[in-house]
């Protein structure tokens, strides 16, 4: 019997206690999140709700149940030091440690990392700890194709890209003066041309080994319009690679990690354990990284852990020990795509507390809960996303069809993108690769 504890209450870590429970091997979940999550709860041995920016109630209650390893879920406790707090009472955690988790936390940790070890995949960017120079560094250096991004965590809405987000330089330099009073520094960058892909990778430290390539959206309306979001839906195909990427635009994505985990070690002398995930651009140049995070994606994770063939305590255990390249990982040759419910107004403006009612849906959908609350008289949204749907068949085309047939179900303040995964969101894609391959 393996008894894990999984941090966090989000769709993220609902699929993952579905997968753990999916081992050949008896499974105990001690759950633990700072809402009660009904997905989890239905799988969980125990769930205990706590804080998430501090961590004595999740040691205490590590040491009550002394599980064989903990996987923590989302980026804020990550970065915030859980898997160091799990280690003082000798728990071991699918998560890295405080000071290799920077490569998230901090993008001029990882910019900075990249070109002092001359790991390939940088753009032209330029660290500021104050508003002296960063007009004339965009003006000069980058013209109008820039990138301004926050030196800390913002749930996927600090970074902000010329063009789309700010429509002049002025606008750049004024965003980036509100990063350096909120973060101390910012990161100013080119802009790169192509299309992103999420490359999650389980890492060992020494070890990486890639999962299938994964593209989320992450603007909130149909048509890649709206403001940033935390993702609003992802997709991935049967042959693990999209229809616009290449297996050379992938090897480059894996090259770039293996180097990035060795230059962590020789910078800081930790390894990295956990999930080392590359967002990536494909461009005319080959593949270029825009950033690391240090955990599971999410939508992402559900496009990959639910075709997964492995014992997933098998791998968190090789993450552990050191010997990703003792086991074979294998996924199913199948295509996914996720779509999320959210409150309506996110992520601006979002309604917070509304109730919303599950209908009947499909039997061949799978269904998430996100950052939801069950209370006695049924399940209330925060003011995140909601609930994930995912459609898991032959072709992008069919999963997609698949996930959309769930989305009517759902009744309540909501609304969702219905164009992620579709054939003409997927031939948009590819005839902007050809156009950018010449």
């Amino acid at each position: 019997m393996k008894k894990v504890l999984l941090v966090g209450n989000g769709a993220r870590e609902h699929v993952i206690a579905e997968t753990l429970k999916r081992s050949p091997q008896e499974v105990h979940i001690i759950a633990y999140g700072k809402a009660k999550n009904p997905g989890i709860a239905a799988l969980a041995d125990r769930y205990e709700i706590g804080p998430l920016n501090t961590f004595e109630q999740l040691k205490k209650l590590a040491v009550e149940e002394k599980p064989d390893f903990a996987i923590i879920g989302p980026d804020d406790p990550i970065a915030d030091g859980a898997a160091d707090a799990l280690l003082e009472v000798e728990i071991h955690s699918v998560a890295p440690l405080k000071t290799v988790a920077r490569l998230e936390s901090s993008k001029s940790f990882t910019r900075d990392l990249l070109g002092k070890y001359n790991v390939p995949g940088n753009p032209k960017f330029k660290v500021f700890y104050n508003g002296e120079g960063i007009e004339d560094f965009i003006r000069n250096e980058l013209g109008e194709d820039f990138v301004v991004k926050a030196d800390g965590l913002m749930g996927g809405k600090g970074v902000k890209v010329s063009g789309e987000h700010l429509h002049s330089i002025e606008e750049g330099v004024l965003f980036a003066k509100q990063c350096i009073e909120k973060f101390g520094r910012v990161v100013v960058e080119e802009k790169l041309i192509g299309e992103e892909f999420s490359l999650m990778c389980f890492c060992d430290g020494t070890h990486i080994i890639p999962m299938p390539a994964v593209q989320d959206h992450k603007r909130a309306y149909n048509g890649d319009e709206g403001p940033n979001t935390g993702g609003m839906g992802s997709y991935s195909d049967a042959n693990h690679l999209l229809p616009f990427i290449t297996e050379k635009d992938i090897e480059e994505g894996v090259e770039i990690t293996k180097q990035t985990a060795q230059a962590l070690f020789k910078e800081t002398g930790v390894l990295f354990k956990g999930i080392m995930y590359g967002g990536f651009i494909a461009t005319k140049n080959g593949s270029k990284l825009i950033e690391y995070n240090a955990r599971f994606g999410d939508p992402e994770v559900m496009n990959v852990l639910p075709i997964l063939k492995t014992d997933f305590i098998e791998i968190c255990e090789a993450v552990i020990g050191g010997t990703l390249d003792k086991i074979k990982i294998e996924f199913e040759k199948m295509a996914t795509v996720c779509k999320y419910i959210v409150p309506e107004g996110y992520p601006n403006d979002p309604i917070k507390g509304a109730k919303i009612e599950i209908g009947k849906f499909p039997p061949a959908v799978k269904m998430y809960y996100s950052s939801v609350d069950q209370k006695e008289d049924g399940i209330y949204m925060s003011s995140s996303r909601a609930l994930a749907f995912v459609g898991i068949a032959g072709t992008i085309s069919d999963a997609e069809k698949i996930a959309a047939s769930a989305l009517s179900s759902v009744s309540g303040q909501v609304f969702f993108r219905d164009d992620i995964g579709t054939d003409a969101l997927v031939q948009k894609r590819i005839d902007h690769m050809k156009q950018i391959r010449g």
